[in-house]
């Protein structure tokens, strides 16, 4: 995508190069690229870890994927003894996906791996401003984040309709 006359779709196109290119450094510094598992087995890992017990849809639509690539991711994180599936205690037909102790242990130690690098970062390249101005920022990309943006508009222009 090219730049062009609106500001907003400018904006989005050099926000996604940026996330996406602090994502590769995080994950080149931290080893992330050597890591068994793969970045969106890794998010899954952290939501089971971190939040409450989920169905495999919950945790689809909390990672904003499809409940067939969230079952593979789930499946393969089960094989590997990270999570474990449980009968939900208030519904016998659904099925929670819950943590392991080794589940838990790989969480952690990627999230300290991460986070050792980024707090480094921050530290030795943020001024106070900078920090508070990131502060800031991260709210706004929540609010991003959890928008409820009309699908019209997600399609974008010259894109097929679901019709």
């Amino acid at each position: 995508m090219a730049l062009n006359d609106n500001p907003s779709a400018n904006l989005a196109l050099e926000l996604v190069r940026t996330m996406d290119r602090l994502r590769g450094r995080i994950r080149s510094e931290t080893g992330m690229g050597a890591s068994p598992w793969s970045r969106s087995q890794l998010a899954a890992l952290h939501r089971v870890v971190y939040g409450s017990p989920a169905t495999t849809s919950d945790l689809a639509a909390a990672e904003y994927m499809r409940p067939q690539s969230m079952a593979q991711t789930i499946g393969m994180l089960e094989q590997h003894g990270l999570v474990a599936r449980r009968p939900d205690p208030g519904d016998g037909r659904r099925m929670l996906i819950t943590a392991t102790p080794r589940g838990r242990k790989e969480a952690e130690r990627w999230l300290e791996a991460r986070e050792a690098w980024l707090t480094a970062a921050i530290d030795q390249t943020l001024t106070a401003e900078e920090r508070a101005g990131l502060t800031a920022l991260m709210r706004i990309m929540e609010r991003l984040a959890d928008s409820d943006v009309p699908s019209e508009a997600r399609r974008g222009p010259g894109r097929a309709s679901d019709v």
